[in-house]
């Protein structure tokens, strides 16, 4: 992709392409204040702006956007300048844009997700995240979103905490500085699991502004106790980011809406009742080899689940 190009413009006619989407009259989900988005990394086989155009085609109106291959390298020369031309792109379509950083292999080639803000060395975590922000910046992102990490073996939790709430206030020093609003999510597995895991690191660095939650609605089938209806109310209004995908309890796989045993429709019931007006974005990493008919199957298990809530 040639970054001095207009973004938005494909090569070649959408041909079939058009013929497998279903289209809807209105985007979203009808009377919905938060908005419908999908996750980049579940177009990882797709060219960045065909994903937007597959994606605005099925009612889509935001992205989540995940830093690294193959679509935004944070660290590359001209990322300011495409993430510039991608929030162009973005208010010509009218949408909005959340920033994610759990690509696998970013920062190790070797090791997923390391090094993380609990390691000896997060140094490099710490630029990664950093430079997210600035991107945020540029692309005027709802938030960034990222996670505590999965504790080393010869960490113990306390001195796993102690690294993290060291490190997260310097994150969000230079967040509320750049006036960008972090999201963290717990993770099944890592330090941060549950909600109240992420509501009490809050609280141990003096509930700043700038840093809020995000729930991951698959997440809640395998981890807390309360359930999804549970965690997003303990949320609030720190809620500033949602993952939408299904689970199946006691395993953290990403599955289609409906392969699982997320409750959408009370899930989609709590968000509308809070008033949650963020962006509720399609969580699916496995899912590229097939985007376009899962990103379909899914805004129809959506509309379903909106109007049967």
């Amino acid at each position: 992709m040639n970054p001095t190009e207009p973004f938005g413009a494909v090569a070649g006619p959408l041909g079939a392409l058009e013929e497998r989407v279903a289209t809807r009259d209105e985007p979203g989900l009808p009377g919905a204040v938060f908005t419908i988005g999908y996750g980049t990394n579940g177009f990882a086989d797709h060219a960045l702006d065909d994903a937007v155009l597959v994606l605005d085609r099925l009612g889509y109106r935001a992205l989540a956007l995940t830093l690294g291959h193959p679509h935004l390298d944070p660290f590359s020369a001209d990322a300011d300048r495409v993430a510039a031309r991608l929030r162009r792109r973005l208010d010509d379509l009218g949408w909005r844009v959340v920033v994610e950083t759990g690509a696998r292999y970013t920062l190790d080639p070797f090791r997923k997700h390391r090094p993380n803000l609990l390691d000896d060395d997060a140094s490099l975590r710490e630029v990664f995240l950093r430079r997210a922000v600035d991107l945020a910046a540029v692309l005027d992102a709802e938030c960034v979103s990222l996670w505590s990490g999965v504790l080393p073996d010869e960490v113990s939790p306390e001195q796993g905490g102690d690294r993290l709430r060291e490190r997260l206030g310097g994150l969000v020093a230079h967040a509320a500085a750049s006036r960008v609003d972090l999201a963290l999510e717990p993770e099944p597995g890592m330090l941060v699991e549950t909600v109240a895991d992420a509501l009490s690191v809050r609280r141990d660095l003096g509930d700043p502004p700038a840093l809020g939650l995000t729930v991951d609605l698959g997440h809640c089938v395998v981890v807390e106790p309360d359930g999804v209806v549970g965690a997003l109310r303990a949320a609030g209004p720190l809620l500033r980011n949602v993952q939408v995908d299904d689970m199946l309890p006691g395993a953290h796989e990403h599955l289609e809406l409906g392969r699982g045993e997320l409750d959408l429709a009370a899930a989609l019931r709590t968000l509308d009742e809070l008033d949650y007006d963020g962006i509720a974005a399609i969580e699916l990493p496995r899912h590229a080899h097939d985007a376009p008919a899962v990103a379909a199957r899914c805004m129809t298990a959506l509309h379903d689940a909106w109007e049967a809530r």
